[in-house]
């Protein structure tokens, strides 16, 4: 790992009592810290008031310094700091100096006072404000009543306090809140002592932390409602019950119960897989009224999203399914990233592609029918899209700044990640990884590790040599998605499955295709006598070949089996037109890599909109709704970007029509009482897909507008949201905000400030995006930028209206005029999703240029991320231009 040693081109102000650094001294490290400085304990103290604008606190932190030195460099951001006290190993004191010195990096020195050695302690005096945009510890509000809480990763609890904020920086944290008399506060750990602390005042006490780096930090303060839930009952790996409770906003802790309930199989189920008892002493579930992540892994009390975990008995079917997928993922991680840390943000994959993969272990063995074997190929298709970008990230990504740490936080950490991870299970059996896997946390439990660490533990335990390794790490250490071209031939009376491997890369990429992999190819094909058997074997070379033994005279052949491998396949068209014949025969997760291949191909130019149709079209009979439904995005760019006379678009509407309208007709437009949330799910999906802009199909949209009309008319002085669906209201209320406009616009936004239950927030939020003429469409996004919208809720709003030209010409304008306004509320957690945010989706050239010439150099320094950001976005329209300029329209109706 390098450090990043920038000359010092600025003088930035120091805080109280320091001053700006002098000409001539050292730079700041704007990377890693120097590791002579190694902090091995904190005493945080902090006094917070939800209801002040500021608060204070104090650090004390032992450091052993592994070289003489008169100064030392940390972290710090927005700190007032107003005393620094130097206890040197002898017990002398001295009085320090802290000086900010690198302001946007949130780097600082501290001047010891005299040149020191072997251990120190510093202690650190500061005052901060509440943070306002989501980071460090920061203030939200739920139904006008204030509460203060943390998110500290990637790189904010310098906001909080002043540290070493690195993730190899594992320390034991004793912490103490002082708060108001009133108000409940809850830490990593459990409580062991309460006083009083002055008039209005107490201070409460936590059991010290076992080792964290500063992004695990956790704290809340304000009136929380806190349920006791089941306790955590012992297993064989840890001998004691683990109290579990929820933390929610005020009145709404009754509605934890469900999310509680479902705890215990998952610490079990995780518990069973590692063969490692869940290690803190506590688990808080918190459920956030703000929050920039879906959800954050803090060690012992665990913040989430508030819809996440607040569930009710009618709660729409994705809530029931997401809060138990993401209370899965974040629990995965008291293991992957909690116990067994990453070194370096570079290596972030070790926290979230294997809480990813880990979470979809555990929902395929508590919730089968979940069908989180479709979520891994489903995501990892997903994450394929971006990865086919030449300014794709690898998943061991370089780290050159802060905005590199904010941007790592994507689809190919998290899914990418976790395909690899399964293929490479595949590869070896569940068994011996998991082998592996044990080894793994029991040898680097409560340190770090990194990646060779986990590669090394799976080659051991496979059994396998550097072959594997290297295999494994060519997926790590470089981008991209590989390209496997496959033919059946015969060749001295075998059967052989020809290999030829590239760079997957769309129609119109500038990206060189040759590249390479160790791929692990497992291919199914027909024996005969209806029979199929599936063949493995390391594909690392450009070119070559698999003997098919005991293949069936004229096999058909799927090149992915089970849908395990992270690679895209293609065939020539009798193969393909074979394997079409058999589709439905395959397993689910086959259907989708065949949906996949078909859709890669067309994207490659290979395919063209009347082929797509006809390969497509085995897919919507299945029964699975992952399966029928896999086709919906490239019918809707096709009808988006292709499709341009009436007869052409008649053409695809009436295929989507008869593709899924019977199946809604069949479920109906209501949720039925005992219905299967599979139902549930598909209803949704097909509803939202036929009633959309892209095929607007007559009856649906008619259906929908009676349940939006409803549930926008007044009841009680609110509107009267549960006569819709609750699993269709987004839906019904968007055709609603389409079809009447002004009137149901302003009913929305009158209605959101008075409404804290965030299903229906969420439901409403989505419904304003929908809104078509200009001045509508403004008049949503200025609501979003006001204080009645949350600032993790604004993209809610800010993400629609872009599926025309003049569509996204209209958000253009709007988002160039309020740009510094959307930075000013978001802060630079969301820098790198900034240039979609105003330019996603769009589909030309002159859509890109333009993108390019607003991001110029200086708003780019602004705002961490937006680099990455901009150039992925501008890729991604440039390659829609160039497959939209491909296409021959008149393919689609022959």
């Amino acid at each position: 790992m390098r450090r990043l040693v920038r000359p010092l081109l600025f003088t930035a102000l120091a805080a109280a009592c320091g001053t700006a650094l002098a000409a001539g001294t050292d730079a700041p490290p704007l990377g890693h810290l120097p590791t002579w400085a190694q902090p091995e304990s904190y005493r945080l103290s902090f006094k917070v008031d939800p209801k002040q604008e500021t608060y204070t606190g104090k650090t004390v932190v032992k450091v052993k310094l592994g070289q003489p030195s008169d100064f030392i460099w940390l972290h710090g951001k927005d700190l007032t700091v107003s005393k620094v006290v130097v206890t040197d190993a002898a017990g002398k004191t001295h009085t320090g100096k802290y000086t900010v010195a690198a302001e946007k990096e949130g780097v600082a020195r501290i001047d010891l006072g005299a040149t020191l050695s072997g251990e120190i302690t510093l202690a650190i005096d500061f005052t901060a404000p509440l943070n306002k945009q989501l980071q460090g510890l920061y203030k939200v509000s739920h139904e006008g009543i204030p509460y203060a809480m943390t998110q500290m990763e990637p790189v904010s609890a310098r906001y909080a306090f002043p540290g070493f904020d690195e993730p190899s920086f594992k320390t034991p944290y004793d912490i103490s809140l002082t708060i108001p008399a009133d108000d409940q506060g809850v830490a990593n750990t459990a409580q062991v002592k309460e006083e009083k602390a002055g008039a209005g005042w107490k201070t409460l006490t936590f059991s010290t932390t076992k080792p964290l780096p500063t992004y695990l930090v956790a704290f809340a303060v304000g009136p929380w409602d806190i349920v006791k839930g089941p306790d955590i009952t012992p297993t064989a790996y840890r001998a004691t019950p683990t109290p579990l409770r929820g933390i929610a906003a005020k009145g709404e802790g009754h509605r934890m119960q469900h999310v509680l309930g479902e705890t215990n199989a998952i610490i079990h189920t995780l518990e069973d897989y590692y063969g490692f008892g869940y290690p803190f002493d506590k688990l808080d579930l918190l459920a956030a009224p703000d929050f920039s992540a879906g959800a954050m892994e803090n060690a012992g009390l665990v913040t989430f999203r508030d819809w996440l975990l607040l569930i009710d008995p009618d709660s729409a079917a994705q809530y029931v399914r997401g809060s138990f997928n993401v209370n899965a993922h974040e629990l995965a991680h008291q293991w992957t990233g909690d116990t067994v840390t990453m070194a370096w943000w570079n290596d972030l994959w070790l926290n979230e592609a294997f809480a990813t993969w880990m979470q979809q272990k555990v929902t395929q063995k508590v919730h089968p029918e979940y069908r989180a074997d479709l979520d891994r190929v489903r995501g990892a298709q997903g994450a394929m899209s971006n990865d086919s970008l030449v300014s794709a990230r690898k998943i061991r990504q370089e780290i050159t700044g802060n905005g590199d740490i904010e941007t790592a936080f994507d689809g190919i950490t998290y899914q990418k990640g976790a395909a690899v991870l399964g293929m490479f299970e595949g590869y070896v059996s569940e068994p011996v990884f998991q082998k592996g896997m044990r080894a793994y946390i029991q040898k680097h439990k409560f340190a770090n590790a990194t990646a060779d660490d986990l590669v090394d533990a799976i080659a051991e335990a496979a059994g396998q040599g550097d072959q594997f390794k290297k295999a494994f790490n060519s997926f790590l250490d470089q981008s991209g998605v590989p390209y496997v071209a496959t033919e059946v031939k015969t060749q001295g009376g075998k059967t052989v499955l020809e290999l030829k491997q590239s760079r997957y890369l769309p129609l119109g990429s500038t990206g060189d295709a040759n590249r390479v992999w160790g791929v692990p190819m497992c291919v199914r094909y027909a024996t005969g006598n209806g029979a199929s058997k599936v063949k493995c074997e390391i594909l690392d070379k450009a070119t070559g070949t698999m003997v098919l033994d005991g293949a069936a005279k004229n096999a058909w052949v799927m090149p992915n089996a089970d849908g395990r491998g992270y690679y895209r396949f293609a065939q020539n068209k009798a193969d393909l037109a074979a394997l079409t014949k058999v589709v439905g025969t395959l397993t689910d997760a086959e259907q989708l890599a065949y949906a996949d291949a078909v859709r890669a191909s067309f994207q490659h130019g290979d395919l063209n909109a009347g082929d797509v149709l006809a390969a497509f079209k085995p897919l919507t009979a299945s029964k699975v709704r992952e399966v029928s439904t896999s086709p919906m995005g490239t019918i809707a760019w096709i009808l988006q970007n292709e499709a341009v006379t009436d007869a052409q678009r008649a053409r695809v509407r009436q295929w989507a029509t008869d593709a899924y309208l019977p199946t809604l007709r069949e479920l109906g437009y209501r949720k039925k009482a005992g219905e299967q949330d599979n139902d549930t799910l598909t209803r949704n999906t097909l509803a939202a897909f036929l009633a959309g802009d892209d095929v607007a199909n007559a009856e649906v949209r008619a259906e929908l507008l009676k349940q939006g009309d409803a549930a926008l008319r007044m009841k009680d002085g609110h509107l009267d949201l549960d006569a819709a669906d609750p699993d269709l209201l987004a839906t019904s209320l968007g055709v609603a905000v389409q079809e009447r406009g002004a009137p149901a616009v302003d009913a929305l936004i009158a209605e959101i400030p008075k409404t804290s239950d965030p299903a229906k927030r969420n439901a409403m939020l989505d419904a304003l995006s929908e809104a078509k003429s200009p001045a509508l469409a403004d008049k949503a996004r200025n609501f979003a930028l006001g204080k009645d919208v949350k600032v993790g809720e604004m993209a809610m709003v800010l993400s629609g209206s872009r599926d025309s030209q003049a569509a996204r010409d209209d958000l253009w304008k709007w988002f160039t005029t309020n740009y510094d306004k959307i930075v000013a509320r978001t802060g630079s957690f969301a820098g790198g999703r900034l240039p979609a945010l105003g330019a996603g989706g769009s589909c030309s050239k002159s859509e890109a240029d333009r993108l390019s010439a607003f991001f110029d150099k200086d708003r780019l320094s602004k705002v961490s991320g937006a680099e990455r950001g901009l150039a992925q976005t501008r890729e991604s329209i440039l390659l829609c231009a160039a497959l939209k300029d491909k296409q021959d329209p008149n393919t689609i109706v022959r």
